[in-house]
């Protein structure tokens, strides 16, 4: 198979949450021992930071990779989902993984997946670590998929463990309470490894604390610490919490002899996240005049940020190009959004995509008006038709709207 091909089979055969949902997850760690002893166990070749939380996943791991790039070391980047093409998961200096390694690996070990019945996830993660081992990282960012103390990088033992933040979503998965899914997301905690908490609440906390008790490991509060606010090139608001998570993890492994990051590569790092891995999505500004924006937030406590951050913009109309997967609570996110914005309604090109008649109707529900439209495309072809210069067009509520455009 040529990478095309490879490419088509991952996503056709292999079971993918990405596009199925639920029926793709899997709730035990046997299938990712198997394929990684299989492999040799490559996890065990490379150093790791992990990395879970709710929000802010990608973010922070993108800072602490141009952090580290900055400082001099060779970086492996594992993260997901992509916004437009696989490889965009698995990157070393912010270059992402070749189409010949790809296709290598999947033909080599097709035989292996397809009799163990490994998913889409299990096998990418397998593939991003033998990749990182061969590649002869300095040292991996490791970014979890889902939850924590179940998802196929967990696995591994890292330098440092990093959990961002706790809301509410994937709740038919990982608990319907803060506290349930703190406790799946704190699963990353390992035996006498420090582990940083970017942001807590009453109902967390104990739960973290509890955790590294009973792992004897060092944590670390990011949100009690007084850090100089570094300027960077990703704007949103939210990307305060998460600087100051990747500044105490920086701190952290300053405390290991094997590394020496400086205030100058912090401020570098900070200010190049975009140009050393690439990542896009977050507070993205596409367009001026009307200025456009679109962010992969798609839960409740990414949208509130967001969505007030919007509220902050200087603009004459405020028109939506909103799409959201057939998984999401609608009740809880559509109260969110203003009133006072033109909706257009679309479908995200996958099998999880929410049908826009549906989305449309619950909307109307909560005050939001617009029309619905066939695609992605032809919402936000119809947005820049409408909108003045001196509008705002905003594209988001799912990360497969926001990769359609981009």
């Amino acid at each position: 198979m040529n990478y095309q091909e490879t490419i088509n089979w991952m996503f056709n055969q292999l079971p993918m949450y990405q596009l199925q949902g639920a029926s793709a997850y899997k709730k035990d760690l046997t299938n990712t021992h198997l394929l990684t002893d299989h492999l040799d166990n490559p996890q065990e070749k490379i150093k790791c930071i992990h990395v879970a939380g709710t929000n802010g996943k990608g973010s922070t791991s993108h800072m602490l990779a141009s952090i580290l790039q900055e400082a001099g070391y060779k970086v492996g980047l594992y993260t997901s989902p992509h916004l437009k093409d696989f490889r965009e998961r698995i990157k070393v200096n912010g270059m992402e993984i070749s189409t010949d390694f790809v296709t290598d690996f999947v033909n080599k070990h097709k035989s292996f997946f397809e009799t163990n019945d490994m998913s889409f996830f299990e096998m990418t993660v397998g593939l991003a670590f033998d990749y990182f081992a061969k590649e002869k990282v300095d040292i991996a960012i490791i970014e979890v998929g889902m939850g924590g103390r179940l998802d196929a990088t967990n696995i591994i033992t890292p330098l440092v463990s990093v959990i961002t933040n706790i809301g509410l979503d994937h709740t038919q998965f990982l608990g319907n309470t803060l506290e349930a899914i703190a406790f799946e997301k704190a699963g990353i905690t390992k035996p006498y490894i420090p582990v940083v908490i970017g942001e807590y609440n009453s109902a967390t906390k104990p739960v973290f604390l509890a955790k590294a008790k009973e792992c004897q490991s060092e944590i670390y509060f990011a949100s009690d610490l007084i850090t100089e606010n570094y300027p960077s090139d990703l704007i949103g608001d939210y990307q305060v919490y998460n600087k100051r998570t990747v500044l105490e993890t920086i701190a952290v492994l300053n405390n290991r002899k094997e590394f020496k990051i400086t205030a100058e590569n912090i401020k570098s790092g900070l200010l190049k996240v975009v140009k050393n891995t690439g990542l896009q999505g977050r507070w993205q500004q596409l367009g001026e005049f009307p200025k456009v924006i679109c962010d992969t937030a798609h839960n409740k406590n990414g949208l509130e940020i967001v969505l007030k951050q919007i509220q902050k913009e200087e603009f004459d109309a405020l028109h939506i190009v909103l799409g959201v997967v057939n998984d999401k609570d609608l009740d809880e996110a559509l109260p969110l959004f203003p009133k006072n914005a033109f909706y257009y309604f679309c479908k995200p090109n996958i099998p999880r995509g929410l049908e826009t008649s549906i989305l449309q109707k619950k909307a109307t529900a909560f005050g939001l008006k617009g029309e619905v439209y066939n695609s992605v495309t032809d919402a936000y072809q119809k947005a820049k038709q409408n909108a003045a210069k001196s509008d705002l067009i905003y594209i988001g509520g799912s990360t497969f709207v926001v990769a359609e455009i981009l």
